[in-house]
């Protein structure tokens, strides 16, 4: 699935409301300024910080 780069655009981290980066292979919204990773259902991005996950290490090398 694409995500809607003009959503993308004006989406922010609602914790830190920085600019988030989408991974197509977990189908997640990523900010990297707060290590969380935000899921997107039907396309519909989900975010609620308690719905968030924390990125491993590994992620947060990427």
């Amino acid at each position: 699935m694409t995500f809607d780069k003009k959503l993308l655009e004006i989406l922010a981290c609602p914790v830190c409301k920085g600019k988030l980066e989408y991974d197509a292979d977990k189908n997640e919204l990523v900010s990297k300024a707060v290590n969380l990773a935000y899921p997107v259902l039907d396309g519909i991005p989900v975010l609620i910080e308690s719905e968030a996950r924390q990125l491993s290490l590994e992620e947060k090398e990427k």
